[in-house]
């Protein structure tokens, strides 16, 4: 496993970490154990972040990786969490001191590794007042880093002019380039740790599917294949399949086939494309198959993709998902 620094938090993180998303009822059904033996095998491959959030089977994957480490150690594993906005899409101070304090309930902490605002509406990136809390947390001991998880560019734009956002969550991955234009630069320039979430466009990019029968009725992702409501995030919007049209990204996934070298999975691949960008801290792929979480950890072991390979993938966004995606997120 390689490992890089977490920004200012001067943390080393494993490339690849583990999302844990998918232990939650928008999923189809993730037993316990199921889960815990992901975030177990996760721990045997040398994956020492683990990302979760509060709102997550309803505290459900708080409560299993807390009980993992207690199993396990917690020495040297770093668990960035979120805490859910409030019903007006912000978050206020009550709100967040509630968020934090169930999350440490769950994890079975008293300070927080990291706290991270889970996808807010664009206004609370303008009220100073939230971010001001987060800074009291934080020298309340409370919670150890603070962060945001964004949904747009120039939202994670606008959290880094505050001092105490070290880290941010964005979508990143060979169906979304535009962070990669517009925002590594100037996060590598302010010491700011990324992470790089839905890596695999909901298993778009792991080649897992031909076609909408392939998704169980109660799979959010079928709703989502069809058009309708995100109900990942509860609207339309740009989290499933990395907010580009299911059709549209299987033909890229046809077109980006013939690049993926024999040794590799299109998983590993696509894993292998993103840390290529040096100002990614960490990925992190979800799963509860132990299978597919050890040969996503596996992804950081090879090499670099060539610059021709690069340059392939971008004509393919171009051809397939500029148009859907590169303006919107």
């Amino acid at each position: 496993m390689e490992y890089r620094t977490f920004g200012s938090t001067q943390i080393d993180v494993s490339a690849v970490g583990l999302g844990t998303w998918n232990v939650g009822p928008v999923w189809s059904d993730v037993s316990d154990e199921q889960a815990k033996e992901a975030i177990r095998t996760a721990l045997d491959a040398d994956v020492n972040l683990i990302d979760t959030a509060e709102v997550y089977g309803g505290g459900r994957a708080e409560r299993l990786i807390g009980e993992v480490l207690d199993e396990r150690g917690r020495d040297g594993i770093f668990v960035p969490t979120k805490a859910a906005p409030d019903e007006d899409g912000g978050h206020s101070e009550a709100g967040l001191r509630e968020s934090i304090a169930g999350s440490q309930e769950r994890l079975g902490v008293e300070t927080l590794d990291l706290v991270q605002l889970h996808c807010p509406e664009t206004q609370a990136f303008y009220d100073p007042s939230t971010f001001e809390t987060l800074e009291a947390l934080r020298e309340e001991g409370e919670i150890a880093h603070a962060g945001v998880s964004v949904e747009k560019v120039e939202e994670a734009d606008k959290a880094i002019e505050y001092d105490v956002v070290e880290t941010v969550q964005l979508i990143f991955n060979p169906f979304r380039h535009r962070p990669a234009e517009r925002f590594f630069e100037r996060a590598k320039a302010n010491d700011v740790g990324i992470i790089a979430r839905v890596p695999l466009a909901s298993g778009l990019l792991a080649d897992a599917f031909d076609g909408i029968e392939d998704f169980d009725e109660d799979d959010h992702r079928r709703s989502a294949a069809e058009g309708g409501v995100d109900a990942g995030i509860g609207r339309a919007g740009g989290e499933t399949f990395a907010g580009v049209p299911f059709e549209a990204g299987l033909e890229a996934v046809d077109d980006l086939r013939p690049y993926v070298p024999e040794e590799m999975s299109m998983a590993q691949f696509t894993l292998r494309w993103i840390l290529d960008h040096d100002a990614v801290s960490t990925v992190i792929p979800g799963s509860t198959s132990p299978d597919h979480v050890e040969a996503n950890a596996a992804a950081a072991d090879f090499p670099e993709l060539s610059h021709e390979t690069h340059g392939a993938v971008r004509d393919i966004y171009e051809a397939h998902l500029y148009d859907h995606v590169h303006h919107r997120w």
